[in-house]
């Protein structure tokens, strides 16, 4: 299977390829699904606020952004560990602040290979 990429920044690289390894190693098709939004164009990336993760989350839930998380929004009332790809400094410390998580979309695949009860906000 050949892989185009439409981006040249060489993490963005690997982090695909390590989602599709891990989505055949694992018959998990959410980190192959995960994978394909990655690849999309500049202007087609996902960028999603904390207010968005706030209200579509309740607490304990697990989250994945396929792009970058920004701090807009309300405040997160609730624990909620998100993975992204990026996340802006703001955005970082407000889940971290309300007493959640956020991890890399690696750190989540080897935490829930399966990707079980994982949510992806898009």
């Amino acid at each position: 299977m050949v892989i185009k990429f439409r981006s040249t920044n060489p993490y963005l690289h690997a982090l695909v390829r390590f989602l599709y390894k891990a989505s055949r190693q694992y018959h998990a098709r959410i980190w192959r699904y995960v994978a394909d939004l990655l690849q999309r164009p500049r202007r087609k990336r996902i960028i999603v606020n904390v207010g968005k993760i706030a209200a579509l989350t309740k607490p304990g839930d697990v989250v994945v952004v396929p792009g970058k998380v920004l701090g807009g929004g309300r405040e997160l009332k609730h624990p909620v560990t998100v993975a992204a790809w990026r996340f802006s400094w703001s955005a970082k410390e407000k889940i971290e602040r309300a007493g959640g998580k956020a991890i890399s979309i690696q750190e989540l695949v080897q935490m829930n290979p399966k990707g079980s009860n994982v949510k992806i906000i898009i």
